[in-house]
């Protein structure tokens, strides 16, 4: 690599030859044994699957590189979800290459060499500025697949053969290949869709992450005295301790809505006071090392205990949910069980008096009036990204079948803005969403996230025990 190829700054200081030449020198080689990677019988098979999808082609798929938090500050780097899902690689700059025999090719950027001075300079990528990169021999022995130098991977791709590119993920693979928007984006469909139904490692890892997040959700209500001194930056805090201690990251932002923020869907400010009175929404989840997600959302009462108004509003959502899972199940259409929440959610809403229209004309598709108080869906799919497979067809997704291995969550919700005249003046401001990641099975649906409590006696019991 050519000097100024090197991600250095304008501050940094001058390396004179004679400084370069001597960090070259006297430097001993090692090489790690890393442990077989879990994931490997599973990535292989994965790989066979997409390669039988597209015979006698070839697949690039890149991990992707840093990004740009600002200036020459990059944010936390995370492979591509497909490109993870078929290997198992976290490091940057990757691409899996499926030929067209169906062998696979990693082709990675490994440790830095002594050869140059990226291993002192470079910030990017240099071992003393961010640490050592695993060797391609590392990388092959853990997750079993043959690893090549990433510099020998546009020569690969030069070899006639029809290639299909997972694009805009890398700008530099994008340039190596000339695309084919229809052919291209076919192989980005199949990847979502490969990841549709959860095998038995994924499934475990779901469980795992959504463990880890109850967890995360004992660990805000300890430090519950502190959440009231300083609002709802010390639960999104708090939270991220515990995903960075025992997962990768957080899932998504963290929202942390008390009073009246609890009726933005997103808020993701988590800036705001968390009163005593007040009920707070908490959708948090952690990634797990292997970069599998939760996504869970309770609502708590503040002061420990449900007003009888906050009581009757959660058991209506909790109603709703309880029928929204009990849809979950081999067969039924996956909007199934959001018609069964919002049916709950409607006759509620009708026995308080808010609907303009009678509650069966409001279900109707050609009106659904009673949407002003529930905005959103009741389910999206869950897996390696928190809305999983967004490019899987309408006809597999949105508009398919509910089957085994499948993985989404449930999360009715009833929001009342603050400036909503149409509702009772004690309704304004609160929000409540109740959320659970939820297996089909053969057997029933399986609630990953059961051990988080969400009937308000148990709600009120675990943040007795907790409370400081």
């Amino acid at each position: 690599m050519a000097e100024e190829e090197l991600h250095t700054e304008s501050h940094d200081p001058v390396v004179p030859e004679a400084w370069s030449r001597f960090m070259r020198e006297g430097w001993g080689d090692r090489e790690f044994n890393l442990p077989p990677h879990p994931i490997t019988p599973w990535a292989a098979a994965r790989r066979a699957r997409l390669a039988e999808a597209f015979p006698g082609e070839r697949l690039v798929i890149p991990a992707g590189t840093f990004k740009v938090r600002a200036n020459d500050t990059d944010y936390r780097f995370r492979p591509h979800t497909a490109h993870a899902y078929y290997t198992g690689n976290q490091t940057s700059d990757a691409v899996l290459v499926i030929e067209p025999d169906g062998t696979a090719v990693l082709y990675a950027r490994p440790r830095s060499s002594r050869d140059t001075d990226e291993f002192f300079r470079d910030r990017a990528y240099g071992e003393l500025w961010v640490g050592r990169r695993p060797s391609t021999r590392e990388i092959s022995d853990s997750l079993g697949v043959e690893v090549r130098h990433v510099a020998d991977l546009e020569a690969a791709l030069g070899i006639g053969a029809k290639t299909r590119v997972l694009r805009g993920v890398s700008s530099y693979v994008d340039g190596l290949v000339d695309p084919d928007e229809t052919r291209d984006a076919e192989l980005a469909r199949m990847t979502d869709e490969q990841r549709l139904i959860k095998d038995e490692w994924e499934i475990a890892e779901l469980a795992q992450a959504c463990d880890i997040t109850a967890l995360g959700f004992e660990d805000c209500v300890r430090e519950w005295d502190d959440v009231r001194t300083y609002g709802e930056r010390w639960i999104e805090g708090t939270f991220f301790r515990r995903a960075r201690a025992m997962g990768n990251d957080l899932g998504y932002d963290s929202i942390v809505g008390s009073g009246q923020h609890a009726t933005t869907l997103h808020w993701t400010d988590n800036s705001g006071p968390v009163k005593p009175d007040d009920l707070i929404l908490l959708d948090m989840g952690v990634e797990g090392r292997n970069l599998y997600t939760a996504d869970v959302t309770r609502t708590l009462p503040v002061s420990g205990r449900y007003s009888p108004l906050q009581r009757s509003l959660y058991e209506l959502v909790l109603a709703a949910q309880e029928a929204g899972i009990a849809a979950v199940e081999p067969g039924a259409d996956f909007r199934a069980p959001h018609r069964a929440a919002m049916t709950v959610l409607a006759h509620g809403l009708d026995d308080l008096g808010l609907l303009p229209v009678p509650v069966e004309e409001a279900l109707d598709e050609s009106n659904k009036t009673y949407s002003r108080w529930t905005l959103h869906g009741t389910s999206h799919m869950l897996g390696l990204d928190v809305h999983d497979c967004a490019t899987a067809s309408k006809e597999t997704y949105a508009e398919g079948t509910l089957r085994e291995g499948m993985v989404l969550t449930v999360e009715p919700g009833l929001y009342f803005q603050i400036d909503d005249l149409l509702v009772p003046e004690e309704l304004r401001g609160i929000g409540i969403r109740i959320e659970d990641d939820i297996v089909v099975t053969a057997d029933g649906p399986r609630n990953l996230s059961a051990s988080l409590p969400r009937t308000p006696d148990d709600v009120e019991a675990w943040m007795g025990r907790l409370l400081p």
